[in-house]
């Protein structure tokens, strides 16, 4: 397919060889499969275009567009890992989102998805104040950030508001969440993360200095408060009075904790963390923190097995 063959006629020999049992355990005839709802990891759409024999469409929409706006084209190999390109009765453009760094005119283009077409809903129904936020000159402003990729095809990188879906499909209000977690006494800030390729949410927490060295004296052990925030007895009590304070509020399953990372610095302007108003910049907490969020989905994982 990197070559420009469809998928029928790229590797046929292995095909038939390799993968026919797997073709003839979803019926023999599948031809097509369409994906939708959150984005479809790239090795995933690999993995299951090979064995199933079939090529495979991502697809982008929402209620407000009456389904899909977007779709990739099958065969066509660079638009793996994409949604596609629009529809023919909507046009598609970027709006820069400077407050998250996105440039809608950089060589790169990146910002807010915006439509407009005829397939599009007319307003929230009794609700004229949330159809003049989304609806601007025409314009439905979808609140997910766009990469335009070379072909055309545009790929989901990102939410503008704070809201997001995990990858079995539920949706997850952070703030909310955030603020329910914030009423632990054990705990001074916190920024929750998560994303559509996993199934659970972690956290970077800044634990109340005096009641982390409180509950280390009364368990006999040593150190600062950056060795406390380093020691996993103290994350894992932590994680299980945040677990405490979510059940208490009755966050939902998939909104508890699975991990966290202990973090000894509060959150700060001189590292570009958060704003002047101490309001999260999630995209540069996503950036200064890559390492331990991967480390923490991994460990989690392995738990998990």
């Amino acid at each position: 397919m990197e070559k420009g063959l469809p998928q029928d006629k790229a590797a046929p020999f292995m095909d038939k060889l390799v993968f026919e049992k797997i073709k003839q355990g979803l019926g023999g005839r599948v031809r097509l499969m369409l994906s939708g709802a959150a984005p479809l990891p790239r090795h995933v759409e690999e993995f299951l275009r090979v064995t199933s024999c079939s090529a495979l469409s991502q697809g982008y929409g929402l209620t407000e567009s009456c389904g899909g706006c977007l779709t990739s084209i099958a065969n066509i190999f660079p638009m793996m890992g994409t949604v596609g390109v629009p529809i023919t009765t909507i046009e598609a453009r970027l709006e820069s989102v400077p407050e998250m760094g996105y440039d809608a005119l950089s060589d790169m283009p990146r910002g807010e998805i915006c439509l407009r077409g005829a397939t599009l809903f007319s307003g929230y129904h009794k609700r004229e104040d949330l159809t003049k936020d989304v609806l601007v000159d025409g314009w439905f402003h979808t609140g997910d950030i766009g990469e335009w990729q070379a072909n055309g095809a545009m790929k989901i990188i990102d939410r503008k508001k704070n809201i997001f879906k995990l990858s079995q499909g539920e949706y997850v209000a952070v703030e909310n969440i955030e603020s329910k977690y914030l009423q632990c006494p054990l705990i001074t800030s916190i920024w929750v993360y998560g994303n559509s390729f996993e199934s659970f949410l972690v956290a970077v927490v800044v634990p109340e200095r005096q009641a982390l060295e409180n509950w280390a004296v009364n368990h006999n052990l040593t150190g600062d408060f950056k060795s406390l925030c380093e020691n996993l007895k103290a994350s894992k009590y932590i994680l299980d009075e945040l677990k405490s304070t979510g059940q208490k509020h009755q966050l939902r399953g998939f909104e508890i904790l699975k991990a966290v990372y202990l973090e000894p610095i509060p959150f700060d302007m001189e590292r570009d963390l958060i704003t002047p108003t101490f309001k999260l910049k999630r995209p540069q907490l996503l950036k200064y923190y890559k390492e331990y969020i991967d480390k923490l989905y991994n460990e989690a994982k392995e738990t998990r097995v």
